[in-house]
C-alpha cells in the first residue's frame, strides 16, 4: 500500500467515510468489525502531512462521526425546542462542528509532537487521549467512543479489565497495525493476534450472585413530551402511572418509575406517590425520578422512594443546555432553544452512598451519567445492581435512544452488575452482568416491563480502578514516538 498515493484531499474524504462507519459500529447497526477499519482509514498516510493537514483530517473525521451518528440532536432542537428548521439545521451544524474539533486538536497534536518511530503504536495512545479529553472537557461528551461499539465484539472481554478506553485503543492498534501489515511490515500481525486471542481464555464472569433474584417491574408511560409540564400533561401523568400501578401483578418485589414520571416537585407529587405505594402488595417498594426543590431555593434531578427504601439520589452530572444553560444571562430569551421548560437543576454530591431497597443495594445513574463510564464504576463499588432512568423522549425517533442503551450494556459489562433501565418511551430494557439484553420492552408504547435480576457481589478490575490504567496505558505508547523536533507547519 502506498500512502503516497493518498492526496490530502483523498485523505480527508478517507476520514468523512471513517467518520461514517464508526457511526455502523454502534446501534442499531452494530457492526463492531468496521471500528478497526475507521481507525486504519483515519491513520494511512498520516506522517506525510503537516500538523495543519493532519487537524484538518481529524475534524472531517469528527464530521462524519457526529454529522452522522449525533444528528438526534436535530430532534432535541427542532421538534421539542420550539427551533424552525434553518435554525434548528445551523445549531446541529454548529454542535458537529464543534464537536469534531476535538479530533482535529488530537491529530494536530500527534503531528506536532510525533514523529514516524513506533508510529501505530502512538496513534493509538494518541487516539485515547483525545477520548479522554473529550469525556470532561466543556462538562465532557464521551459519546460514540469508539470502544463503545465492541460491546458485542470478541473484545468485549477486556471491558472488565480496563472499560471503553482500554477497547478504544485495541480497536485502533488494531487499524494502525493492520496497515502497517499491508505495508508489508510482517511483525504487526504478532500483537494484534495477541490482543484478540487473549479474551478467549479470560473469565467470563468476574462476579459472583449475592443473593436471590428479585422480581421487578418497569413502567414505561411514552407520555407526549410536549404537553409533559403542562396542566393536562401532568394530569396524564398521574393517571397513566397510577393505573399500571394499580394492574401490577402480585409477585414483584420492585416497581421503577422513569426519569421525572410525574412532571411535578416531589412535595406536590408525594400524595400521589403514596397512594400509588399503599396500592402496592405488602413488601412490594417503589422508585422514581422525580425533581427536587428545597428550601433554599435549589432544584435537584432526583430518584427517590416509597415503602422500605432508604436514602435517595441526586443527579450529579448533569447536561447542558438540558438542564442547566451555560452562560445563562446571555442565552436565556435569545431563542426558543434556550428557555429550559423545567427549572435550572444543581448538581448532586460526587460521593452520595447507594440506594437500599430492602436488602438490595442499588448504584444510580439519572440518563445522561450512564455513559460516563468512571462515573458508574464509582456507583457499582458499593452496590449490587445498576439502575438508571431515563426521559429519552427527546431523542424522538432517532438512533440516539439505540445507542444510549448500547452503552447502558457496555457499563454492565465493565462492572459485572445487571443494569435495571426505566425509561418515559424507551428503550426500556433489563441488562445482565455480561451486557446482553435479557429483556427490552417496545419503543413508542405505554407498556410495563417485568424480569428478574440477581444481586451480583465482587468488583472487576476496572470497577475497582476506572480508567486510569487504560489512560496511562496510552500515555506510554504515545512516549516511544515522540520526537525531538517537531515537524514544520
Amino acid at each position: 500500500m502506498a500512502d503516497a498515493r493518498l492526496t490530502p484531499a483523498l485523505g480527508c474524504l478517507a476520514a468523512l467515510l471513517a467518520g461514517g462507519l464508526t457511526t455502523l459500529t454502534a446501534s442499531p447497526f452494530e457492526l463492531w468489525w468496521l471500528g478497526p477499519v475507521a481507525a486504519g482509514l483515519v491513520y494511512l498516510g498520516l506522517h506525510s502531512l503537516t500538523p495543519a493537514q493532519a487537524a484538518l483530517r481529524g475534524w472531517c473525521y469528527g464530521l462524519g462521526l457526529f454529522g452522522s451518528g449525533a444528528s438526534w440532536v436535530y430532534v432535541s432542537i427542532h421538534d421539542y425546542g420550539y427551533t424552525g428548521v434553518p435554525l434548528a439545521l445551523f445549531l446541529t451544524a454548529l454542535f458537529v462542528a464543534g464537536l469534531a474539533l476535538f479530533f482535529a486538536a488530537t491529530l494536530w497534536l500527534y503531528r506536532r509532537l510525533c514523529g514516524p518511530r513506533l508510529a501505530a503504536l502512538s496513534f493509538a495512545g494518541a487516539w485515547v487521549f483525545g477520548e479522554w479529553l473529550r469525556t470532561w472537557l466543556f462538562t465532557g461528551f464521551p459519546w460514540l467512543l469508539l470502544g463503545s461499539g465492541q460491546v458485542d465484539s470478541p473484545l468485549a472481554a477486556w471491558a472488565p479489565v480496563g472499560g471503553v478506553y482500554l477497547l478504544s485503543l485495541i480497536t485502533v492498534l488494531t487499524g494502525s497495525l493492520g496497515v502497517e501489515f499491508l505495508r508489508r511490515r510482517w511483525w504487526a500481525v504478532a500483537p494484534v493476534t495477541v490482543l484478540w486471542l487473549v479474551p478467549l481464555v479470560m473469565p467470563v464472569q468476574w462476579t459472583s450472585p449475592a443473593g436471590e433474584p428479585v422480581r421487578v417491574a418497569l413502567l414505561q408511560g411514552n407520555l407526549p413530551q410536549l404537553i409533559k409540564w403542562t396542566p393536562e400533561g401532568q394530569r396524564r401523568a398521574v393517571d397513566t402511572y397510577l393505573s399500571m400501578t394499580r394492574d401490577l401483578e402480585e409477585d414483584v418485589d420492585l416497581v421503577i418509575w422513569p426519569e421525572a414520571a410525574l412532571p411535578m416537585f416531589e412535595d406536590q407529587a408525594a400524595p400521589m406517590l403514596d397512594r400509588a405505594q399503599s396500592s402496592l402488595p405488602t413488601g412490594t417498594d417503589l422508585l422514581t425520578g422525580i425533581l427536587q426543590r428545597d428550601d433554599s431555593g435549589l432544584y435537584y434531578n432526583s430518584v427517590v422512594g416509597r415503602g422500605d427504601v432508604e436514602g435517595e439520589y441526586r443527579k450529579a452530572h448533569l447536561v447542558p443546555f438540558g438542564e442547566y444553560l451555560p452562560l445563562e444571562n446571555l442565552l436565556r430569551g435569545a431563542i426558543a432553544f434556550f428557555d429550559l421548560p423545567a427549572p435550572t437543576m444543581t448538581p448532586g454530591p460526587s460521593d452520595q452512598p447507594p440506594m437500599r431497597v430492602g436488602e438490595l443495594t442499588l448504584g444510580v445513574a439519572i440518563c445522561y451519567e450512564i455513559i460516563y463510564a468512571d462515573l458508574v464504576a464509582s456507583r457499582a463499588r458499593d452496590a449490587e445492581v445498576l439502575l438508571t432512568v431515563s426521559n429519552d423522549t427527546w431523542f424522538g425517533a432517532s438512533i440516539g435512544p439505540l445507542q444510549h442503551l448500547q452503552m447502558a450494556r457496555l457499563r454492565a459489562l465493565e462492572n459485572g452488575r445487571p443494569v435495571v433501565r426505566a425509561t418515559s418511551n424507551g428503550v426500556t430494557a433489563f441488562i445482565d452482568p455480561q451486557g446482553k439484553v435479557t429483556a427490552r420492552a417496545p419503543q413508542f408504547e405505554t407498556t410495563m416491563l417485568e424480569d428478574e435480576v440477581t444481586p451480583m457481589q465482587g468488583l472487576t478490575p476496572f470497577t475497582r480502578t476506572g480508567s486510569w490504567p487504560a489512560w496511562l496505558l496510552a500515555a506510554l505508547l504515545v512516549l516511544p514516538g515522540i520526537q525531538r523536533r517537531a515537524p514544520s507547519q
